[in-house]
């Protein structure tokens, strides 16, 4: 018959300041791991159960609990904390490595911007310690983004009037905004699509086979929402001005306010000279590249995500055919486009303050 029994260690004598602190120990969610456990084996020490047993429940040697015990009796408390060790001590220069991080490579290494394991191997440090500064500063070198600014010499006026247009639009008066989806693609997949199931997403190939494009002629009326929209096979001035003559007649008796960017065919001779014959028709142009301020360009992002993306078309005739569905669906539920900025937090940002003094 096999007897177990574990000796029972030699009594520890625990003061209860020191039981109290070393309990807060094991009971804060913030201390270190290393000094809950060895708060834990004094603690079972004091308490009399054996080293052997205090091992096992740790899964780490007698002897380990024995020096822990031992450490304690000779130093107190303060012998539970780790030691200083040997050597010289790790010293970290963030400053120089964010430093080299917002300096462009030397042309040895011929890269556009750092990796962490190029940094770190430059630096001689661990790429995982330049992988968790990037993160405590917020730096990305892998990131970029794309910024273009307005040299319109109008551009304080035509800002200050569009916004006017869209935050108090003139009274007896209908504003829209007209653009141009060209080059919208009719393509066709070479296998049919294959529906979403649970877990599965909508899947299609990625090849696929080309029937011809068309062009969207769009208008969004901002206090509604509605959008009026004819399909073209081309985009010249001459649909354009068709456009606009089928607006008129769509909002007769009515002065309209088109809110367009600077497209050629929007300042062909022909469409100025047809607005010139029809006084009740207004065009406000946006400035040189701030087309972003035209609603219309909302919409096209709607109809391209819900409608265009994802579908599948045989011909022109089915991709025109599902515009025409889409904006017949969209207008019975369309709701009006809210701009929020002001013209002045607009052109705040169009006039930062100068980065460089470089004088070429």
């Amino acid at each position: 018959m096999l007897v177990e029994w574990v000796m029972r260690a030699a009594p520890l004598n625990l003061p209860d300041d020191d039981r109290d602190l070393l309990e807060r120990w094991v009971r804060s969610s913030t201390t270190k791991a290393g000094l809950v456990q060895r708060a834990r084996i004094v603690l079972l020490v004091a308490d009399g159960v054996a080293h052997t047993e205090i091992g096992r429940r740790f899964s780490i040697s007698r002897q380990t609990v024995i020096n822990w015990r031992t450490r304690y009796e000779t130093l107190g408390i303060a012998g539970l904390h780790d030691e200083h060790r040997s050597g010289r001590p790790r010293v970290l220069d963030r400053d120089k490595l964010i430093t080299t991080t917002l300096m462009p490579p030397p042309k040895k290494y011929g890269v556009t911007h750092w990796s962490s394991r190029l940094l770190a191997d430059h630096l001689g440090i661990g790429y995982g310690t330049v992988a968790r500064v990037w993160r405590e500063h917020g730096v990305q070198p892998w990131r970029a983004e794309t910024f273009k600014f307005s040299t319109d010499p109008e551009l304080v006026a035509k800002v200050t009037d569009i916004v006017g247009l869209y935050l108090e639009p003139p009274q007896n008066a209908i504003v829209l905004c007209v653009d141009e989806k060209s080059q919208i693609q009719a393509l066709d997949r070479t296998a049919p699509t294959l529906p979403m199931q649970i877990g599965v997403p909508h899947r299609h190939t990625h090849d696929y086979v080309r029937h011809g494009t068309t062009t969207l002629f769009a208008a969004l009326e901002i206090a509604t929402g509605t959008v009026t929209g004819v399909c073209k096979p081309r985009h010249r001035h001459q649909e354009f001005l068709a456009f606009l003559k089928y607006l008129a007649r769509s909002y007769p008796d009515r002065d309209l306010h088109l809110v367009m960017d600077n497209y050629a065919a929007h300042k062909k001779q022909e469409v100025r000279d047809w607005l010139a014959e029809n006084p009740r028709i207004h065009v406000h142009f946006t400035p040189t590249s701030a087309s972003w301020m035209n609603l219309v360009e909302v919409w096209f992002g709607i109809i391209e995500r819900q409608a265009i993306h994802r579908g599948t078309f045989g011909s022109v005739r089915d991709l025109t055919t599902a515009i025409r569905a889409f904006i017949n669906g969209w207008n019975p539920r369309a709701h009006p486009f809210v701009w929020t900025k002001t013209a002045d937090q607009i052109l705040s940002k169009a006039h930062r303050p100068t980065t460089s003094n470089t004088g070429h």
